[in-house]
């Protein structure tokens, strides 16, 4: 099953999408994490996409949708939200489902308590809640607002295949589209990864942005919440809350990851399916 790239205009901002099994009605909206980019969900949208309409956007800043030109404003979860609710307006999608890991989990935290409240039927987690431990925001802070330069994407990859070890197995080949979907070239003629350095903003401008347990507690639709079993992000005890209070999530450990799962295996495609089966 192959897809389709496109461009939207959300909020005055252009957006990239790729959307694959279009021929379907029900659909999934699935969010990449904060340094990342749609592209990241090819492997679990490809089979998704036997029974949903998959769609995977770039968030603003990121990969091929457009930087923000008021970064201090714009990068955070309100404006973020903002820009789903018209993605899915723009393309006429009523009510779906939501895949998010990370970041693009906390957005889904955050529309579906305010103004996507009703429209997601349920929302998928990947190694997100609605609190994140300080010690990962700042390792994470540390990279994200400094991105690294290489003088050959080989290297790029190399650097990718470090930071990234966390999200567990990954082929040879998924290595490479990793990095060559995440990849722009500096003037210098070195490469770097797709996305602004400015959206680190978010951390200095938005204190506790990814604070969200009172959105969390409003929530009555299900919620599968996949944690990395050694995230260092989403910490156990806060999975425990996350149980027990609010939607009363599943929370089911994924072996063999950290800060995030990266939804490329069959036992994580089988989780997500039977999840959205209901």
């Amino acid at each position: 099953m192959s897809f389709t790239s496109n461009y939207i205009a959300c909020e005055g901002r252009e957006l990239h999408y790729t959307e694959w099994g279009s021929r379907h009605a029900e659909t999934v909206i699935a969010w990449h994490g904060l340094a990342r980019t749609g592209r990241d969900m090819d492997d679990i949208a490809r089979h998704l996409s036997q029974r949903y309409r998959v769609i995977c956007p770039d968030t603003i800043g990121r990969g091929l949708s457009q930087w923000s030109p008021a970064p201090e404003q714009e990068y955070c979860l309100a404006f973020y939200v903002k820009l789903a609710a018209a993605l899915v307006d723009g393309l006429g999608i009523e009510r779906f489902h939501w895949l998010g890991t990370s970041m693009g989990g906390a957005i889904g935290i955050v529309a579906a308590a305010t103004a996507l409240q009703g429209r997601i039927r349920r929302l998928v987690l990947n190694d997100n809640g609605p609190q994140l431990a300080d010690a990962a925001i700042q390792r994470i802070r540390s990279y994200a607002g400094s991105p690294a330069a290489f003088a050959t994407v080989s290297e790029l990859e190399q650097y990718f295949r470090t930071v990234y070890k966390p999200y567990g197995w990954l082929s040879a080949a998924q290595w490479r589209r990793l990095t060559e979907t995440s990849v722009r070239r500096l003037p210098d003629g070195r490469v770097t990864p797709h996305y602004d350095p400015a959206m680190v903003m978010q951390f200095t401008h938005h204190d506790d942005d990814y604070l969200r347990w009172d959105e969390w507690d409003t929530l009555d639709i299900p919620v599968l919440c996949l944690r990395g079993e050694d995230s260092d992000l989403l910490l156990a005890d806060t999975a425990e809350q996350m149980r027990n209070r609010g939607p009363r999530a599943v929370v089911v450990e994924i072996a063999g990851c950290g800060h995030a799962p990266a939804l490329n295996t069959p036992a994580q495609f089988a989780l997500v399916e039977r999840f959205l089966a209901g």
